[in-house]
């Protein structure tokens, strides 16, 4: 009785840690993986609706209003010192809210030209590896650079792609904006005001990241061992387990709703906010849903290894076509000899190791996924079937001596 409760505890809770777990991975994975951040973020920059965001905020930085009123006003007084009429003057000087508009059309459509460019990616990515140490900072307090926490905000300084900007507006011949100081332009990426409860989540997940996930495996595998019907209990784990991952990507979609939803929309747009938090969570969804898919596959496989009406048809319909391929290669001429003997002797023990290897390969792969498991799970049937086929022509060839 009490180790049937404790088995029970020890897989309960190594379901219950399922979810955080994967948490774990996902911010070791991608938070703390300079190279997989760049790849995650990098396509944002040629998504549209990023694109758009990046134009109105370098168009913003780059804001030269307060210059061409300088300038129509010093050639107004110029002119009024050499004789001209003040109407006149006045008239020269009001021109400023024309220059204004004139100046904006143009920053503009540098800056869309910038952001549309190739030149935009290369920033973007540059600017995004340079920071991931600040990206790490956002979420656990440590480090700086362009990505940081203001108050309730996560930001990304873009100033790289507002200096190139005003280069080209240099270039093309505007002098005034020459003057403009470097700009240190922010890019909202998140506002919560959860923000400081999300960044000590952030901390004991790193902190957790290096052993919670083999914690949880060994919990739930010791449950699974010391359960007296070690075919239910996996069944149970593995049940568990997949719905522990349903209860994550959940709540994934209700964190998305809650970030969409806190993200003013005056310096984020809808779609901009949308397609960043996708971009971000990409792999934690793969990992929810790989988890899940697994959890089934090993829950499905321990339902069929039992004594059901329907795992007992099925292995036996597996049986008699093994049995059935044995016999049409035996009538010609196909042997096995001691292979097919020693395979139907230990054939306990082989399917025993045909089962092992994928778990293994399975814990060693980098960064499994849905595809994986289908992968393994087909090579496991393979073997499966070698196995059943070989033992069959071994008793087919014995039966014939």
């Amino acid at each position: 009785m009490a180790r049937s409760a404790v088995s029970a505890l020890l897989i309960l809770l190594g379901c219950l840690l399922v979810p955080v777990s994967v948490l774990t991975v996902w911010v070791h994975d991608i938070v703390l993986d300079t190279d997989r951040y760049v790849a995650t973020v990098a396509p944002l920059a040629k998504d549209p609706a990023i694109q758009d965001t990046a134009v109105d905020q370098v168009s913003e930085a780059v804001d030269i209003r307060h210059n061409s009123r300088e300038v129509t006003a010093d050639i107004a007084a110029w002119l009024r010192a050499h004789g001209l009429p003040d109407q006149a003057a006045d008239t020269i000087e009001g021109l400023a809210p024309q220059l204004d508009s004139a100046l904006d059309q143009a920053v503009r459509k540098v800056a869309a030209h910038i952001v549309h460019s190739e030149q935009f990616p290369a920033v973007w990515t540059g600017a995004n590896r340079v920071a991931h140490t600040a990206v790490v900072g956002a979420l656990t307090g440590k480090g700086g650079g362009p990505v940081g926490v203001q108050g309730h905000t996560v930001i990304l300084n873009v100033g790289a792609a507002v200096d190139r900007v005003r280069q080209q507006l240099v270039d093309a011949g505007l002098p005034a904006v020459t003057g403009i100081p470097d700009i240190h332009q922010r890019l909202v990426l998140f506002h919560s005001d959860r923000l400081g409860t999300i960044r000590r989540s952030a901390r004991l997940l790193d902190l957790a990241g290096n052993w919670l996930p083999a914690l949880t495996v060994t919990l739930g595998g010791t449950g699974v061992l010391l359960a007296r019907g070690r075919r239910r209990a996996l069944a149970g784990a593995a049940l568990g387990t997949a719905f522990a991952s349903l209860a994550l990507a959940l709540a994934l979609a209700v964190g998305r709703r809650y970030y969409l939803d806190h993200v003013p929309t005056s310096v984020l747009s809808q779609e901009a906010a949308s397609v960043l938090f996708d971009t971000v969570v990409r792999f934690l969804r793969v990992t929810v849903l790989t988890v899940l898919v697994l959890g089934v596959v090993v829950a499905l496989g321990a339902y069929l290894a039992g004594p059901g009406r329907l795992p007992s048809t099925v292995r036996g319909r597996a049986e008699i076509l093994a049995d059935s391929a044995a016999r049409w290669g035996t009538a010609r001429g196909v042997r096995t000899g001691c292979a097919g003997t020693w395979t139907a002797d230990h054939r306990r023990g082989l399917t025993t190791a045909a089962l092992l290897v994928p778990v293994a390969v399975f814990a060693l792969w980098n960064h499994p996924t849905v595809l994986t498991v289908l992968l393994l799970v087909l090579v496991l049937l393979a073997a499966l079937a070698v196995i059943a086929l070989l033992a069959a022509m071994g008793r087919a060839g014995a039966h014939g001596r």
